[in-house]
């Protein structure tokens, strides 16, 4: 009697550890679709320089590049970056997308040479040359040949490639918060339309200024249809001034920033030019070839 009572109990374990088994097979081919992991995405070619360092890729505007190594001051920032986000859950949560020739680059820097149109790239002979000026040039209140430069995709379709709200701003602020009203001069500065503050006479003292605080000499550039291109900010007051230039560029729907001694502002179409060059130099096909010779490869 208790072995047959021992048996059946025996055999129910058994079946109901096949029911188990069963049913945690289900679970699992259920289940599995969802956590795989996903799967890797092949890593587009990358171009080198001569020390094996790999360029920083992807799209800027509306063309794929390939920045040499050591020429962005800094890091190239890309769009849907997680700094993007104010929330810190969403942030800690958000993947980066795998950097391709197509992932849209918000912004990067570098260094411009104004005297050649080079730009500075690190374990270069334009590193040592940079050095060299900073410790010849600025010391002693010498023009320093170099530009900051900075560029911005633009990915908005609907935002115009132009400066016309932005210097009406200006202006109206000026005017508003400072009562200080730009006069538009009747000669054109190296083919810029210059306005001064009060027409250059601080109001105060009925004398020039002798503060650009407030004050900075504006210049624009329009085009063919009268939307403005180019819009440079320049001090006046000192020694060496500096120059804020901006301008916008429609083929690669691209804004750019630019600082520099405002010694070197005669030279504005040429720097616009010059950088433009440059980027045309690191284009590259959607497969990472290049379309030309890079401009600061080392």
């Amino acid at each position: 009697m208790m072995k047959s009572g021992w048996k059946r109990t025996l055999i129910f374990m058994l079946l109901l550890w096949q029911v188990l088994l069963l049913a945690g097979c289900d679970y699992y081919v259920s289940e599995q679709p969802e956590k795989q992991p996903t799967q890797q995405v092949q890593e587009p070619f990358r171009n080198q320089d001569s020390r094996g360092r790999y360029d920083t890729i992807g799209k800027l505007g509306t063309h794929s590049i390939s920045i040499p190594a050591g020429v962005i001051d800094g890091w190239a920032r890309y769009m849907g970056a997680p700094g993007d986000f104010a929330d810190p859950k969403i942030k800690a949560k958000y993947q980066r997308p795998p950097k391709t020739y197509d992932l849209p680059i918000e912004s990067f820097g570098f260094l411009y040479r104004i005297t050649d149109g080079d730009v500075y790239t690190s374990f270069r002979q334009t590193q040592q040359d940079y050095r060299h000026d900073n410790e010849t040039l600025i010391p002693y209140g010498k023009p320093f040949p170099w530009a900051s430069v900075s560029v911005y995709g633009q990915y908005d379709a609907a935002a115009p490639l132009n400066f016309n709200f932005t210097v009406q701003d200006d202006f109206r602020v000026s005017k508003e918060v400072t009562n200080i009203e730009y006069i538009q001069q009747p000669q054109p500065l190296y083919g810029l339309t210059v306005y001064k503050a009060n027409n250059g006479i601080d109001p105060r003292t009925g004398e020039p200024w002798k503060s650009d605080t407030l004050a900075r000499d504006r210049m624009i550039k329009k085009d063919q249809v009268g939307n403005i291109k180019t819009y440079i900010k320049c001090e006046f007051t000192h020694h060496i001034d500096s120059c804020d230039h901006m301008f916008y560029n429609d083929d690669w729907h691209i804004q750019v920033w630019i600082s520099y001694s405002r010694t070197y502002l005669p030279q504005w179409q040429e720097m616009e030019s010059n950088i433009i060059k440059i980027l045309d130099s690191w284009r590259v096909s959607r497969e990472g070839k290049l379309l030309g010779k890079q401009i600061g490869k080392a």
